[in-house]
């Protein structure tokens, strides 16, 4: 081979290379991309999919009239932002949405179901602040 094919083949192989990296990081990007960044509403009727959809997925279960919840509220939405593309959070109203209340047997409010793989692997019951809720969440990561 002479060496104006090798290096017609090193230059081949470098643009090969560059498009199949372009190609994995975009796949991740849109993957990233594709994570909420914010808590989802929920309903009886979008819930399952959403704990479907994503592989590490928070549900914080609330009501209106609930002072722990609207203390907890502003905490999820933070971790919401900051673990985007890696939790997905939702929220479900469990006066709107009896269903999911009685699926997860919720007693109490709020509570947080956490799904890896759609499978519920915990449950975390009433307000705390967040350096004490953010190490329970991201066990699971």
């Amino acid at each position: 081979m002479s060496e104006e094919e090798d290096e017609e083949l090193k230059k081949i192989r470098m643009k090969k290379l560059m498009e199949l990296k372009r190609k994995v990081l975009g796949s991740k990007q849109e993957e990233q991309a594709a994570f909420p960044n914010e808590p989802i509403e929920l309903t009886d009727a979008s819930f399952s999919e959403f704990i479907q959809k994503y592989p590490l997925v928070v549900v914080d279960c609330w009501a209106p009239w609930c002072a722990p919840c609207r203390i907890l509220s502003p905490i999820i939405e933070e971790m919401a932002h900051d673990y985007a593309g890696k939790i997905a959070f939702g929220k479900v109203n469990v006066d709107e949405n009896p269903r999911v209340a009685m699926e997860y047997g919720i007693m109490s409010i709020p509570t947080l179901l956490i799904f890896k793989n759609g499978r519920l692997v915990d449950r975390i019951v009433g307000a705390m602040p967040r350096k004490l809720l953010e190490p329970r969440i991201t066990r699971f990561l």
